[in-house]
């Protein structure tokens, strides 16, 4: 392994968290994977560099050494390209991120934070991936995690870019009393007499897409529940058994709903990330997509029902 600036970073993050589950959450890891890390960095340096005690870790002799150099480098990073205003303050770039139902948001926000410490981020919800595009349009926006659908591609002018995160498919989830509670998926087909769950039209072929592949069913769904809310309460309310409902692969049950896929996955959505060219640099960019990008990776993992679809579905 190569020892990076990131590498320095998680080190800087878990002396001052005094924890590894607490520096996990706060840079948008799993405890796991970020244990994972810091096994890979005290082999590099070839000995421990903090020892666990009651309340979490401190550092070793050595590793106090090592965090010391570590800020050192971190700081003088951090200051590389700053530049100063007329009256000698440091100038700050500010970063408007607009999002919503995205699962990634939380660990995302947390691993630009911990990459880019000097950004200024806000984070704006808003729920149709169309106003999205608006304000960046307008320059109210800087950035933006949004979504779209297979041969509905997000539109825009020349001044805004976007770049899929990734394609998933919809999963259906169910009262865990369902009738098709125990097969493996579900046809839609046979969802056709459920009263159904749906988020309003999001601009971008949302409900659309639905309704179009209820068609290709054969039905049209006979009772329809327009929700925007958290999706605890929308579990609440399967659970309860007031209907089903399209979920995220990212999804994680609560106890009395069951996550199924749908037999042929007729229905796939897609993050995107979209950005106002003149605004937002090109490591920004990246560092932007990358934490998306990973921190959809750490909620997958965790997402049984969509290991078993894969498993099932690419085979080797």
């Amino acid at each position: 392994m190569d020892l990076e600036l990131r590498h320095l970073r998680v080190l800087c993050a878990i002396a001052d968290a005094g924890s590894v589950g607490r520096a996990a959450g706060l840079l948008g890891y799993s405890q796991q994977g970020l244990s994972t890390q810091l096994q890979r960095i005290e082999r590099y340096f070839g000995e421990p560099l903090f020892e666990r005690n009651t309340v979490g870790v401190e550092p070793t002799g050595y590793g106090a050494e090592v965090l010391a150099q570590a800020r050192d480098v971190v700081a003088r990073a951090d200051a590389i390209g700053r530049r100063r205003a007329a009256d000698g303050t440091e100038q700050r770039q500010v970063l408007r991120l607009a999002a919503t139902n995205s699962p990634v948001l939380a660990g995302m926000v947390g691993r630009i934070r911990s990459r880019l410490p000097a950004l200024a981020l806000t984070v704006t919800s808003v729920y149709a991936s169309s106003d999205m595009i608006d304000l960046l349009e307008r320059g109210e926006l800087d950035t933006a995690i949004g979504a779209d659908y297979p041969g509905l591609e997000l539109r825009h002018s020349d001044a805004v870019s976007h770049r899929g995160i990734v394609t998933e498919p919809s999963f259906v989830a169910l009262p865990a009393q369902h009738r098709l509670r125990h097969g493996t998926e579900v046809a839609l087909a046979d969802l056709a007499d459920d009263a159904w769950f749906l988020t309003p039209d999001d601009g971008a072929g949302w409900p659309g897409v639905f309704y179009a592949a209820c068609t290709a069913a054969g039905f049209t769904p006979a009772t329809i529940h327009e929700f925007l809310g958290d999706q605890l309460q929308l579990q609440n309310m399967i659970a309860d058994g007031l209907g089903v409902s399209m979920v995220q692969a990212t999804i994680r049950p609560i106890p009395g709903v069951v996550v199924k896929p749908l037999t042929g996955t007729p229905l796939w959505c897609r993050y995107v990330l979209a950005w106002r060219r003149e605004s937002v640099t090109d490591d920004v960019v990246e560092t932007v997509f990358s934490s998306a990008a990973a921190t959809y990776r750490d909620l997958i993992a965790q997402a049984p029902h969509f290991q078993t679809w894969a498993s099932r579905t690419y085979r080797p």
